[in-house]
């Protein structure tokens, strides 16, 4: 350990854990991991390497082993202001408290800021918005735990706190979050129609040739499974549509426009997976964006534990084009 420091360190509140002799010859930066668990571990060794990790008033290296009875003083340094810009964007609130946020995203939005969208975003409206920001991982920063690609619109939950942060993002990674799409599909010219119901299960990965795209036709590659359901199905002028109703139970990029792609039903207006869809549907009909829609989510609470669910109405542009579908 090094030398006494001065107690003066500008924080703005402190954590105080007794080693139990359980704990005894653990490193101090694992005993802070399994103790501290709202905090990641990266955010945790930060800590210890500026120096605002104490035991018994000296500070201490991630190495040190930890004895029975020492005290362990952790000092959290006022949240750093966030690097995105806060911008005042509309946003349409469908759930707020002091843990989380749900909103209805809109076509067009993108989650967060990234090379191509450096503001704009979803992330910049929330800064703006929200005012109990306690930071995630050290940053004042609305959690992203999941996204929307840029013209998918609908549910999406947002965190406020470290803690929320993590719950959420377990839940995730463990696939305990109930999704539910809506997608509006063409059918490729002789290709066999969609089952009433059935499930895509494939791997999935890159595409081998077109590296901006996924592909669920890899020989190798992570697990996919998406549910799905035929809603309504159209029929017109030298084209065959569907309504699908999709539940995935992966999280994978792009995991519903790839499946529905592959099998020979592409989202209309999918501009990357696509295909030749537009060419059998009429201008007047065929949407400007992917016609897909998070409609509903579920999850359990992270500080109630209660089970939340939230619906995103079917948005306009997706409801005229469900009507010319039919007409």
């Amino acid at each position: 350990m090094n030398g006494p420091l001065s107690p003066s360190l500008s924080s703005i509140s402190s954590r105080t854990v007794i080693i139990d002799p359980e704990s005894e010859g653990q490193r101090l930066d694992v005993f802070l991991a399994a103790n501290l668990t709202i905090y990641s571990r990266s955010f945790l060794k930060k800590l210890i390497d500026e120096q605002c990790v104490w035991v018994n008033g000296q500070s201490a290296r991630a190495s040190y082993k930890v004895r029975a009875g020492e005290k362990v003083t952790v000092n959290l340094p006022p949240p750093e202001p966030a690097e995105p810009l806060a911008q005042e964007i509309p946003l349409q609130i469908l759930y707020e408290d002091a843990d989380i946020i749900v909103i209805d995203k809109p076509p067009g939005l993108v989650v967060h800021p990234a090379p191509g969208s450096p503001d704009g975003t979803l992330v910049n409206a929330l800064l703006h918005y929200c005012k109990d920001l306690s930071g995630i991982g050290g940053v004042i920063r609305p959690g992203i735990v999941h996204r929307l690609d840029r013209d998918t619109s609908g549910a999406l939950v947002v965190t406020k706190n470290d803690r929320t942060h993590r719950d959420l993002a377990d839940q995730f990674q463990t696939h305990q979050v109930r999704k539910t799409y809506i997608a509006y599909c063409g059918q490729s010219p002789g290709a066999k129609p969609l089952s009433d119901h059935g499930r895509f299960e494939t791997l999935f990965g890159r595409h081998p040739v077109h590296r901006k795209r996924f592909s669920s036709r890899v020989e190798r590659g992570k697990q996919a499974i998406s549910d799905y359901r035929v809603l309504e199905k159209y029929s017109g002028d030298g084209f065959m549509a569907v309504k699908v109703e999709v539940k995935p139970k992966t999280g994978r990029t792009h995991q519903i426009r790839v499946h529905l792609a592959d099998a020979d039903h592409p989202i209309l207006g999918d501009k990357l997976y696509g295909g030749r869809s537009a060419r059998m549907f009429p201008q007047s009909i065929f949407p400007a964006r992917q016609a897909l829609h998070a409609h509903k989510l579920a999850f359990r609470h992270p500080a109630s534990a209660k089970d939340m669910f939230f619906e995103a109405p079917i948005p306009d542009d997706l409801v005229e084009l469900e009507r010319a579908l039919a007409d």
